[in-house]
Order: C-alpha cells, then sequence, then structure tokens
C-alpha cells in the first residue's frame, strides 16, 4: 500500500507552501501540489445562491465531480417535484421534534452554504425539522431520523440541536430513489455529547448533495460516523467550528464504492478557538469499473487556536482493477503554538502476501478476502455504538464482498 504521510512546518502554509496530494487511479498514485483551504474556494460562503456562479467542473473544488450526473442541482435547472423525500422522526420521551418555516433563527446557525448546490438548497426548501434535546437531558435510546426517497427532487434542511450538558444518539437513515440537496446542522451546547450516525443506503439512481454543519459549544464532544454504499452520485461536505474553547470532534466515515458509482466526502475542520481537539479517520473499498471515490480532508487551524491537537487519516482500498480514487489530505496552520498536527493519505491494492498467509493456513481464497476487508472496516464499525445499524452495515459489506467474488 502506497502512503503518503505529512509532519507540517509550523508557521503559515500560505508562506511555506501546501502539503503534497496523492492522487490514485488502480494503485498508481501522482503527486502535485495542492492550493490552501481559503483560496481553493470559488466563492465566498454565502445562503444566497447567486452569489456562486454554476460549476464548469475545472474549479477546485468541483474538479472531481461528474456534474452531468447530478440531475440538474448545479445550474439551477432542478426543481422539487414528485413525492420528493419522506421524513419520519422517531424520538424518546423529552425530545422536542418540529417543523418549521424558514424564519426560525436555529437555521443556518452552524454554518453557511459553501457552494452552489447546498445554497440551492437553503433558498428553496419550504419547511425544516428541528429535533431538540433539552439542557442536561442523557438519552439511553437513540433518535432515529428516516429520510426515504420516492422518486422526486427534493431540497431539505435538519437542524439537531442539543442544550447544555446533554447527551444524544441520532442516527439519519437515507433510503429509496431521490435528487436530494440538503443542510443538516448540529448546535452542541456547552459540555454537551453528540454522535451521529448518517447513513446512505440509497438506491442505485439516487443523487444526494448535503452539507453537514457542526457548532461545537465551550468542553462539547462531536462524533460524526458517515457510511455511504448506495447512490449514483453521492457527494457530501462536513464541516465543524468551535464556539468555545475545549472542544473535541471526531469524524470517522466509511464507504464502500461499486461499479459506476461516484462517492465523494469533502471534510473542513476549522479551528478558530484555542485548546480544542480533532480526529479524522476515513475508510473506503472500491471495486468494479469506474468505480470512483474522492476524499477531501482539510483543517485550518487559526492564528487565535493556540493549544489545537489534530490528525486526518484517509486508506483506501482498492479491490478490483478499473477503480480511482483522489484523496487529497490539506493542513494548513497559522500559528506556532500547537499541541500536534498532522495527516496521512494511503491507497493500495487488496494485500496478496495477507490473503496468502490465510490461505496457507486453510481457509478458501473468498473467506479470507472477507476477513482481510472486514479486518479494514472493523474499527470504525465499533465507533457506531449502534447495535442493530452495525449489524446491518457488516452485512451489507458482506453482500458486496460476496458480488466482488461472483
Amino acid at each position: 500500500m502506497a502512503e503518503a504521510q505529512n509532519s507540517p512546518t509550523l508557521g503559515s502554509a500560505r508562506a511555506g507552501g501546501p502539503p503534497p496530494v496523492g492522487s490514485t487511479t488502480a494503485g498508481s498514485i501522482a503527486v502535485a501540489a495542492e492550493s490552501t483551504v481559503v483560496s481553493r474556494m470559488s466563492a465566498p460562503p454565502s445562503f444566497d445562491v447567486a452569489d456562486f456562479p454554476v460549476p464548469h467542473g475545472r474549479e477546485e473544488e468541483w474538479r472531481f465531480t461528474p456534474l452531468e450526473r447530478l440531475r440538474g442541482l448545479h445550474d439551477g435547472t432542478a426543481t422539487a417535484n414528485g413525492d420528493g423525500v419522506k421524513v419520519d422522526v422517531q424520538a424518546p420521551e423529552g425530545v422536542t421534534v418540529e417543523t418549521v418555516g424558514r424564519d426560525d433563527a436555529r437555521l443556518g446557525k452552524a454554518g453557511t452554504p459553501v457552494d452552489r448546490v447546498t445554497a440551492q438548497a437553503y433558498s428553496a426548501f419550504e419547511k425544516a425539522s428541528v429535533v431538540t434535546v433539552p439542557k442536561e437531558t442523557v438519552l439511553t435510546e437513540p433518535i432515529r431520523i428516516a429520510v426515504h426517497g420516492r422518486g422526486g427532487t427534493a431540497f431539505g434542511h435538519q437542524v439537531i440541536e442539543l442544550g447544555a450538558f446533554a447527551e444524544a444518539v441520532v442516527v439519519i437513515d437515507h433510503t429509496g430513489d431521490a435528487v436530494l440537496a440538503a443542510n443538516v446542522d448540529y448546535l452542541l451546547g456547552d459540555g454537551a455529547k453528540l454522535t451521529v450516525v448518517s447513513v446512505q443506503d440509497w438506491d442505485d439512481k439516487a443523487v444526494h448533495v448535503a452539507q453537514h454543519n457542526a457548532l461545537i459549544g465551550r468542553d462539547a464532544a462531536f462524533k460524526s460516523v458517515v457510511v455511504t454504499f448506495g447512490g449514483d452520485v453521492v457527494r457530501l461536505h462536513p464541516r465543524v467550528e468551535y464556539a468555545g474553547p475545549g472542544g473535541e470532534a471526531e469524524l470517522f466515515g466509511l464507504y464502500f464504492t461499486d461499479s459506476g458509482q461516484h462517492q465523494e466526502h469533502r471534510l473542513l475542520v476549522t479551528h478558530n478557538t484555542p485548546h480544542c481537539k480533532s480526529n479524522v479517520v476515513y475508510k473506503g473499498a472500491l471495486q468494479g469499473d469506474d468505480a470512483h471515490a474522492v476524499w477531501i480532508g482539510d483543517v485550518l487551524i487559526e492564528a487565535e487556536a493556540e493549544g489545537t491537537d489534530t490528525y486526518e487519516m484517509n486508506r483506501n482500498l482498492v479491490l478490483t482493477d478499473g477503480a480511482r480514487v483522489d484523496s487529497v489530505p490539506n493542513l494548513e496552520i497559522e500559528t506556532g503554538e500547537i499541541v500536534g498536527a498532522g495527516h496521512a493519505s494511503a491507497t493500495g491494492r487488496f494485500d496478496d502476501e495477507q490473503l496468502f498467509y490465510l490461505m496457507a493456513r486453510g481457509i478458501p481464497e473468498h473467506e479470507a478476502r472477507r476477513l482481510v476487508v472486514r479486518g479494514f472496516f472493523a474499527e470504525l464499525v465499533q465507533q457506531i455504538g449502534v447495535a442493530d445499524i452495525e449489524e446491518r452495515l457488516l452485512a451489507k459489506i458482506e453482500e458486496e464482498l460476496e458480488a466482488s467474488v461472483a
């Protein structure tokens, strides 16, 4: 497995130059220079879609995305139609679930759209879902949000808000067929603890573009687990900022990209407050012709964010020829007073030596392949913490591997 690891140079990355970038196609690696976090955005964040030019695919933030397969989400030709999506929220006692209008002050509080599609989603939704966990409430059962596509085009907005010292687990489950553009906001009060599991298990023709914004309060802890299996095109943009010192963010991701699928995860952690932590680990497996996975991991440590401790890693396992991975870790540092910072990216083919080792001990080849891939994903599946979701994902991995063997 080829791996690029970078130890940052203290000081501004604008002055010292950005880290190298690995772009991998079926195991071969090309290295090129990458611009900084700020300069790679074609327009400043905005709630107004008119502030973003129509992308043509040459822009840095769109160069990996197949625009022609977004079904008009990028150029304004997509409009809400058909049955769209149905959102069903099941919450334990004490949790407030509301449907609110566009004038609700909580909408957009966690972050601003950073591209034309998510700005279009913000401009076009009619009603938003707001789930509130009161302060000091500790939930023993997860909040479950089912987003089911019914064949149409839809624009959505969801807000998950935790009061001070509240604790909750939220599972957002995407299924069915739809063209969906959405924003999801996570608001964490001081000392709150939130775990979010977002599952993309769409039908084969679905298109899903979304921005996930987390605003983490003082001494609060946020864990995100993003799992992507289904859909024709899935492009997710998780973003984290801190509202006070002492906040912690863990961003985990698992994706299995099949023939013809495009799965893109673009992360940004902005350390804008002193003494905060972040840890990012995303892993993917790919198989089949034209399977394409993209991972962009950006971490920005601003000048006032002294005492930051951060690390990000992306690993990809290419199971067959014809699959492509683009993995781009970026780290920009504007202060030398940090605890630690670094990133790593690794992409490679299935390890034949591991396979031989298992087969030499009497394990059949198809079972040996299954064991290696399950081991590759094991640490991330264990982060979910919801038994039925873990079992479902392991079953899905088994199903994907059966298809690979066949």
